[in-house]
């Protein structure tokens, strides 16, 4: 029996990547049974690259690749609503400073002005 796997076949009979590894197959022939001509049968060939596989490879990869594009763009939508977020956050803090400023500021005035009044 020859070798299942396509490098070792095309290793044994030195074929080169255009050959077809099929036509090399080592067969095993079968018992006769009467009546009948004899036949063989052949190992299935291991790792052949074949139009299937060569599209499920493509596949698999566009696949990856429109993985990796959606992430990018939920990642930068997702930043996008961080950054927001932030602005707005800061931009209240800012207003409840400034309106305890002058609300202060308004209040030691009052105060001032009190003291004024009762000095007099």
């Amino acid at each position: 029996l020859g070798h299942k796997r396509e490098g070792k076949i095309r290793k044994l009979f030195n074929l080169s990547k255009e050959d077809d590894v099929r036509q090399y197959v080592v067969l095993r022939p079968l018992p006769e049974k009467d009546g009948k001509k004899p036949s063989s049968k052949a190992p299935k060939i291991q790792r052949l690259v074949t139009p299937a596989r060569i599209q499920l490879k493509r596949k698999v990869l566009a696949l990856k690749r429109q993985r990796v594009e959606k992430n990018k763009a939920q990642a930068a939508d997702y930043a996008k609503l961080l950054a927001l977020r932030q602005r707005e956050k800061r931009q209240a803090l800012l207003s409840r400073r400034r309106s305890s400023n002058r609300t202060s500021t308004s209040s030691a005035k009052k105060k001032i002005r009190i003291l004024i009044k009762y000095r007099k």
